[in-house]
């Protein structure tokens, strides 16, 4: 185990500081495209300063990520921790990213906050959520049981598995795309959620989920020290469908998807918030549940700084993981 911490230690150090220079660099590269984010106009008002600010920062993550995975070939550490189910989660990190980045692009070729449309983004996902569930089925040992939290015991869900792991990957990937609305606070939750998986790892002795909270961590931590209020670069879609797919990943591959649901129940309430408030417009004849959905929209217009919001989070995200480590 000693050397397995010292493999995640680098893995953390490789990922932050590449992702710090890639930062550095991408930036004012940004800048010079005028790749600069548009502004909801149904937004927060003062959101609107923010027009401009540099986006597809997410570019940085799978270099970093991808850095980091190379000390893994090393045959000092080869035999340390397993390569395939990080590919697969990470592979299928990319392919989201990759649907984020051509929404982004989308976005900034028409200058508004409109790209592709929710069903053109949501069959993407589908597809290669569908990919994805191939490949860890067949090549990473995943069966058609999950983990049930708080008993330990399995659930099989025979033919119920497939559509139900498809909810939970394109759920889990469009919920941390709705929480990037604030600056520093998907990197900053993110960062929390990292933080468990790297905890978990630890305690269960499985080098994998270390491995993938180590690098997660790191990337998320380096791409803060840019995105922390007031951020000089937002993610954009490309970093956060990255960041939902490698969350929603690791979920399907450790057989957890309900532990992870907990560990980011953050996640979770930013999405109901959004499904409730629809429900509760259309039932009630125009009323709103919150005051702006996602649920941080609704704390701005209460009052509180985007700072404080981002502490909220990541207090409620570290409550959330104890509470998940205890019923695993």
């Amino acid at each position: 185990m000693r050397g397995t911490l010292s493999t995640v230690l680098a893995l953390f150090a490789i990922s932050f500081f590449v992702t710090v220079v890639l930062e550095w660099r991408l930036v004012p590269l940004l800048r010079r495209y005028r790749a600069g984010q548009p502004i909801l106009e149904i937004g927060p008002s003062w959101h609107i300063s923010k027009a401009g600010t540099p986006t597809m920062g997410g570019l940085a993550f799978l270099p970093a990520i991808g850095a980091g995975m190379l000390l893994l070939l090393f045959p000092s550490v080869r035999g340390e921790i397993s390569v395939l189910p990080l590919l697969a989660a990470f592979g299928y990190a990319l392919l989201n990213g990759a649907i984020g980045m051509l929404d982004d692009l989308c976005k900034l070729r028409k200058k508004e906050n409109q790209g592709l449309s929710a069903a053109q983004k949501y069959f993407l996902q589908l597809l290669v959520a569908g990919a994805f569930l191939f490949v860890a089925r067949a090549f990473c040992g995943v069966d058609t049981a999950i983990a049930l939290p708080f008993s330990g015991r399995p659930l099989e869900l025979g033919f119920f598995y497939y559509p139900l792991s498809l909810l939970f990957l394109t759920g889990t990937v469009n919920a941390l795309n709705l929480t990037d609305g604030v600056d520093g606070l998907l990197s900053a939750t993110t960062g929390v959620l990292a933080l468990f998986f790297l905890l978990w790892g630890y305690r269960e002795g499985q080098g994998v989920i270390m491995a993938a909270g180590a690098l997660l961590l790191g990337t998320c931590l380096g791409f803060l020290c840019f995105n922390a209020h007031p951020a000089k670069v937002f993610m954009g879609d490309t970093g956060s469908l990255f960041l939902g797919g490698t969350v929603a990943a690791l979920g399907v591959l450790t057989a957890h998807p309900l532990t992870v649901l907990i560990a980011g129940g953050v996640f979770v309430a930013e999405a109901a918030s959004v499904i409730l408030q629809v429900i509760f417009f259309k039932l009630s004849g125009g009323k709103r549940l919150f005051r702006m959905a996602p649920l941080h929209h609704h704390f701005e217009k209460l009052g509180l700084g985007e700072w404080q919001i981002v502490a909220l989070f990541c207090a409620s995200g570290i409550l959330l993981g104890l509470l998940a480590l205890w019923g695993r």
